[in-house]
């Protein structure tokens, strides 16, 4: 068997600050090596203090790399003290609980204590790794450690992904003697209770081994089962409880990668990011041109004189056709962009010009007096490729077609027909929930129904930041009625947005559906916000036209407004850039300075409805639009930002500065309100 790797977690504040306190992580490495009979190497140790979003940010960080450890080992922060969280942490990463190994190490240390039932353990499976939680002091953790450690290298290889059947040919005792343990003591260390446990089955006596399963159980979703009622729904949210710089992160890796596809240039191209660098094939001008109304001539050489009457042979506008050659001693009348007949190497202003004579009939200039001494070769001359060279990169591979209109217009200029760029994503909107109802319905509200203004207001931003957007409609509150939605929509867009349904109540079916139902993956479904805590992110496997496997977005955005239109500017329009090829992704940030005091709030970060305006020095100035409760949508009126605020418990004096995100345009002194 191939060398097994253990991480070990030390989860204490006071050694977090000082790692000379902590003794358990060097014992419990040497009880790997020492007794582990040669099968263990512990990778890393690390010391975190008693914060579930450290604790869990460090174990994610092993279980959920590429080659994970097969063991991580936490000690510490599993009693009963306020600040003893490591069981709270644990439990909702945990993909299979394993209470054998809970009740192993409880039984081990009640044999020498009465105390270890004051402990609080956890084990389980997370991907390929085995969690397991031991207590904080030296002594509790060895004894746990040992109770369990012979049987660890089974279950790592059962966890790794290795056939039952094979692992289990030959039956326990096989498996007793290759563990090294035996019936009356899993981790070797028997303690005589002074009675028998074996049963006689057909002359053979099992004790109390466990029974043998020959196939490998799927792995449990962790929502709530809708078929089995409130009575079996979660309590508390299973989810882990990620912060926002986390959840963009898992946003960013888990959003599918932009798809190229040749588009026409025209006006549709605005919005588009090139997936290409584009060269000119012809050069701008193609032809030596007039920069000002004049005559074209030929500069005199060295020692001639410009100044002269001379006749006017020959006419060129800014129309396509031929021109007579120009000859020394003539001009010719040309206008602003027309081509230079050729032979003439110099256009003469028309003011510096005097009409001499008129043709017979008075329709024409016939001779033109010049009065520019001087004049050089390539004067008031546009040359070939002066603006741009044939074969020059004009726009570059992520640039953003804009609407100014500059970037359309190279391309339009050097005769670009067609252009690689990102595919816009199509985007679908849903609201969920039996008391929903459209907003424009006529006739008052019946108790308990609620006016759809998430959907809208969903829809309208996502138009105005130029992607394609399809109207889901309403869905009701039953499994089957959403999942076919579901269904239908991911078969015509690419991402989907919900809003409601996301909480604990027992009719709150979306992340269910889309674990249960659909096969999808949530990646996150609490995020340590306010407003905004219970958002979901997932992606759902479908097959594209073309019968490839393709992952598709579905963010579920809580029911209140406020919420809603918050986590959509702040996680949606990420997703849908980098889905666009879009770069920076996101809203932009400022820094802003106060205009008075905001209060924080003491557990989770706040992103603050506000109004920013541009003072005269310049400076951006702050100031709250008012109650920011997250069911009220008049909190959004006039908003242009969220500001970011930090949990904590002080307040933020008037003239402090921080960082805002900015969703629309600033407003200054001068605007008329």
């Amino acid at each position: 068997m191939a060398t097994l790797k253990a991480a070990v977690l030390v989860v204490s504040t006071t050694a977090a600050k000082d790692p000379s306190a902590d003794s358990s992580g060097g014992i419990l490495k040497e009880v790997f090596e020492q007794e582990g009979g040669g099968k263990w190497e512990v990778v890393e140790i690390k010391i975190v203090g008693d914060v579930v979003l450290d604790i869990q940010r460090a174990i994610t960080g092993w279980a959920d790399r590429e080659e994970p450890p097969n063991v991580i080992i936490t000690t510490g922060g599993t009693g009963f003290a306020v600040h003893d969280s490591t069981p709270e942490a644990v439990n909702p990463l945990l993909h299979k609980q394993a209470p054998g190994l809970v009740h192993g190490m409880l039984a081990a240390s009640l044999a020498v204590t009465p105390f270890a039932l004051m402990s609080r353990p956890v084990a389980g499976v997370r991907n390929k790794s085995i969690i397991i939680t031991l207590p904080g002091s030296p002594k509790g953790a060895k004894e746990n450690l040992q109770a369990v450690l012979k049987l660890l290298p089974h279950a790592c290889v059962q966890a790794a992904g290795a056939d039952s059947r094979t692992i289990h040919a030959g039956g326990v005792k096989k498996l007793e003697k290759e563990a090294g343990v035996s019936a009356h003591g899993a981790g070797g260390r028997s303690h005589s209770h002074g009675h028998s446990h074996g049963h006689s089955h057909g002359g053979h006596s099992h004790g109390h081994a466990m029974p043998v399963r020959h196939t490998a159980p799927s792995e449990s979703p962790r929502s709530n089962d809708p078929a089995l009622g409130p009575t079996r729904r979660n309590r508390s949210s299973p989810y882990p409880m990620l912060a926002v710089d986390e959840a963009i992160g898992l946003i960013r890796e888990h959003t599918p990668s932009p798809q190229v596809i040749k588009v026409d240039v025209d006006g549709s191209l605005v919005g588009c990011v090139l997936a290409e660098d584009v060269t000119a094939t012809e050069a701008v001008p193609a032809y030596r041109a007039s920069i000002v109304d004049g005559y074209a001539l030929i500069a005199p050489g060295d020692g001639g004189s410009s100044k002269g009457v001379f006749p006017v042979a020959s006419i060129s506008h800014a129309t396509p056709g031929e021109i007579a050659p120009l000859e020394v001693g003539q001009i010719a009348r040309i206008t602003t962009g027309a081509p230079l007949p050729p032979g003439a190497t110099s256009v003469v202003m028309v003011e510096d010009t005097v009409l001499k004579s008129m043709t017979e009939d008075g329709q024409e200039e016939h001779e033109i007096e010049i009065l520019a001494e001087g004049v050089k070769a390539g004067e008031n001359v546009r040359e070939v490729g002066s603006d741009i060279k044939k074969g020059e990169v004009i726009l570059r591979k992520g640039e953003e077609i804009s609407a100014v209109g500059g970037e359309l217009g190279l391309l339009a200029s050097v005769g670009r027909a067609k252009v690689k760029v990102y595919k816009r994503p199509v985007v679908g909107v849903l609201s969920t929930g039996d008391e929903i109802i459209e907003h424009g319905r006529p006739g008052d509200l019946r108790l308990g129904e609620v006016r759809d203004c998430n959907r809208p207001t969903i829809m309208s931003a996502v138009r105005g930041w130029g992607f394609e957007v399809v109207d889901l409609g309403i869905a009701r509150d039953k499994p089957g009625a959403l999942e076919e939605t579901l269904r239908d929509a991911l078969r015509n867009v690419d991402v989907i947005i919900t809003s409601g349904g996301v909480s604990m109540g027992e009719l709150d079916l979306l992340k269910p559906t889309i674990e249960r139902s659909l096969g999808g993956t949530i990646h996150f479904g609490r995020v340590s916000m306010k407003p905004g805590k219970p958002t979901t992110f997932a992606t759902v496997p479908v097959k594209n036209n073309a019968g490839e496997r393709v992952s598709k977005v579905i963010f579920s955005l809580p029911g209140n407004p406020v919420s809603a239109i918050v986590t959509l500017h702040l996680f949606v329009l990420p997703s849908l850039h980098h889905a666009a090829g879009v770069a920076p992704a996101g809203l932009p940030k400022v820094q802003v300075i106060l205009d008075h005091e905001f209060r924080l709030d003491p557990q989770r970060s706040e992103y603050h409805r506000a109004i920013i305006s541009l003072g005269k020095d310049g400076s951006m100035h702050a100031s709250s639009t008012g109650g920011q409760r997250s069911s009220r949508v008049g909190s959004l009126k006039s908003a242009n930002s969220l500001l970011c605020l930090p949990a904590g418990k002080e307040t933020l004096s008037k003239g402090s500065k921080i960082e805002a995100l900015l969703m629309g345009r600033l407003k200054s002194e001068f605007d008329v309100l």
